[in-house]
């Protein structure tokens, strides 16, 4: 079979990655029609199944842009601050960890998984991609318990208005598991090769 998993390791498949899926199907202990991103129509087989965004949230709410990664990662950079950030020392929360919490200033009611990217001791901020539930049943998971949700950095997918900087848009961002739109203030806005880089503050889901 030509078709392999998509590389987004978001865990559904009960793998804790894609390269763990190939390596399970390979032992004939799993079945790659366990990955929700596998289709067996020839004409699409070897092509990467993507979300179809509509401008609206799950509740009607319009959005002026999806927020997907940049180039090469798993989902758009989100940074963070655990409500006690001396946590980020003393778990000894450096890059490559697997921390879980809720972002309660943000008001969402979903506990998150980050794999981390970076961690600063001076100011507690965890800088990290989420990544799918199944990271959280590694073993080897840091709990910050609550925090507060500081920004994002990733790409502008433009569905209705298009970032402006110091401006307050709503967005969506890629792995929001609630389909929910976010409101947040353009920190930073960058014209790439590949697209439209920002970072996005002050995140609240209204």
């Amino acid at each position: 079979m030509d078709w392999r998993p998509p590389g987004k390791d978001c865990g559904s498949c009960g793998s804790k990655t894609c390269a763990d899926l190939e390596v399970r199907v390979k032992e004939g202990r799993a079945e790659y029609t366990e990955c929700p991103f596998y289709h067996d129509d020839a004409e699409i087989k070897n092509a990467v199944l993507t979300a179809v965004y509509s401008g609206k949230d799950i509740l009607g709410q319009p959005y002026d842009f999806v927020l997907l990664p940049l180039p090469g990662e798993t989902s758009a950079r989100k940074s963070v601050l655990p409500f006690r950030p001396d946590i980020t020392e003393r778990y000894g929360i450096e890059k490559g960890d697997v921390v879980i919490g809720r972002p309660a200033g943000a008001g969402c009611p979903v506990q998150h998984v980050l794999r981390v990217v970076s961690a600063d001791y001076d100011t507690g901020v965890i800088t990290g991609h989420v990544v799918g539930p199944a990271y959280a049943r590694s073993g080897n998971v840091k709990d910050v318990k609550e925090y507060h949700m500081l920004g994002f950095e990733g790409l502008a997918h433009v569905l209705n208005r298009a970032p402006e900087f110091g401006r307050r848009h709503h967005f969506l961002p890629g792995s929001c598991m609630m389909d929910r739109a976010h409101t947040g203030l353009v920190s930073m806005l960058i014209e790439r090769p590949y697209g439209t880089q920002i970072r996005i503050e002050d995140i609240i889901i209204m």
